[in-house]
């Protein structure tokens, strides 16, 4: 049996999707209101800046994967025009279908589909862009994910992962007593669920810091990566680019 991490735990690697799936739809409802409240709103400048490094161009195709609420995806339909495509996609059907309301509320209709990012179902060199924000960490297979999202890339085609990361040492004390004692009971006053933000934390710190996840990117697709640290380094913005 192999197994992988679910946070601090050691499970079954057939059970993470499950049990990240479980999570997820206990917070789909309130998903937004919380990015809010444990950010102090910071998670719209960091999807901002985020949209800013695609430097999506008008016709252009791009994949949102991990897509939940729909933020990025709505951002880049602004940017492709209508001569371009957005595609909004998650493994979690309650994200996506959160995500694809608030869309049709704004008035914008995308192409939306569940779909497991290590198992892509669309074709060869297709898109222009990739993105997908705060998911990575929860994927089992991260570089067969990466290697999907390498191949269904164009050559010269961009991934941009935005993902919680290593923050900076002296912040570290600091960022462990909001992350351990104060989220989960956050989100057991909001959403109800502690055990979900306490599995956010951990996830967090299992995640391969910056480097590491440089190095992951570098042999699974993408010829050349950088990544921007914001806040610390409590999130880093990493930027692949296919080169052939």
């Amino acid at each position: 049996m192999a197994t992988t991490h679910f946070g601090f735990q050691d499970v079954d690697e057939r059970d993470k999707a499950r049990r990240v799936r479980g999570v997820f739809d206990s917070v789909a409802t309130r998903y937004d209101l919380m990015n809010d409240l444990m950010s102090g709103g910071l998670h719209r400048l960091w999807k901002a800046y985020t949209v800013t490094v695609a430097n999506v161009k008008e016709g252009q195709r791009v994949l949102d994967i991990a897509g939940g609420t729909g933020d990025l995806a709505f951002a880049f339909s602004k940017k492709v025009g209508a001569r371009g495509q957005v595609v909004h996609t998650d493994i979690n059907e309650a994200m996506l279908r959160t995500g694809r309301d608030r869309l049709l509320d704004a008035g914008v209709i995308l192409p939306t589909t569940v779909c497991d990012a290590e198992k892509l179902p669309f074709p060869d060199n297709h898109f222009d862009v990739v993105s997908v924000a705060f998911g990575l960490r929860n994927m089992t297979h991260k570089d067969a994910a990466l290697r999907e999202m390498a191949r269904v890339l164009k050559t010269g085609g961009k991934l941009l992962v935005l993902e919680f990361s290593r923050v900076a040492k002296p912040l570290q004390k600091a960022y462990d007593l909001y992350s351990f004692k104060v989220l989960p009971r956050l989100g057991k006053l909001v959403a109800g669920d502690e055990d979900s933000y306490r599995y956010l934390a951990e996830s967090i710190r299992m995640h391969p810091d910056q480097g590491e996840l440089k190095a992951l990117m570098k042999i699974n697709g993408f010829g050349h990566v950088d990544f921007h640290n914001m806040t610390g380094g409590v999130v880093a913005l990493h930027v692949g680019i296919k080169c052939d």
